[in-house]
């Protein structure tokens, strides 16, 4: 929240000028933007992603962006406004980009762990039995190979079935912070994977 006095500064000040103080690193001036156009910003987000909570961390990754790469904004190119939206609704297609294919490599995960048996046939289909349970060993193996941070939470999600808050209750860890182990975790795990498809 911005102290009365710091929110007066900029209260007739013009988006330029907000983002000129910006580009000069005042923090103040990034939390009067903030307080501007916030609203308008999480609504483009949650237009994007339909989810509240994914909203709130787009939102705080477009404020650090625009923190970041403030110098890259020319007045003559268009409104602060302009620019900011652009950038808003670049990050919220980005999160959805990554959710859904987080969700393809889970659904993809999720079957290799529920369907491959657990050890070799002696049916007729025997070779391809013990294919398939080598394939689940290895998996195992791969699972182990992680980071235990990433390992953890992707255990809590497949094994226990936790949602992705329940799982951030669990570690004591930001939502945000969750969803990323898992991501990165099931990414690893989707190029370990590639060469194998055939098998699958």
């Amino acid at each position: 929240m911005i102290q009365p006095q710091l929110r007066q500064n900029f209260k007739a000040a013009t988006d330029e000028a907000i983002m000129g103080a910006i580009t000069n690193r005042d923090e103040t001036a990034l939390a009067a933007l903030y307080e501007r156009h916030g609203d308008t910003l999480r609504s483009i987000i949650e237009s994007v992603i339909h989810e509240q909570a994914e909203a709130e961390d787009v939102l705080q990754e477009t404020l650090l962006q625009v923190w970041k790469q403030a110098r890259n904004y020319a007045p003559k190119v268009g409104k602060p406004l302009g620019w900011l939206t652009t950038i808003t609704r670049r990050r919220a297609i980005d999160r959805l980009r990554r959710r859904q294919a987080y969700i393809r490599v889970k659904d993809r995960y999720e079957e290799q762990l529920n369907e491959l048996p657990s050890g070799a046939s002696t049916t007729v289909d025997g070779d391809s039995e013990m294919e398939r349970a080598d394939l689940r060993r290895y998996l195992r193996e791969q699972m182990r190979s992680l980071p235990a941070f990433q390992r953890e939470a992707l255990e809590l999600s497949f094994f226990t079935g936790m949602s992705h808050r329940e799982i951030a209750a669990t570690t004591d860890d930001p939502l945000g912070t969750v969803k990323t182990r898992l991501e990165l975790g099931l990414q690893k795990l989707h190029a370990w994977l590639k060469p194998l498809q055939h098998k699958i």
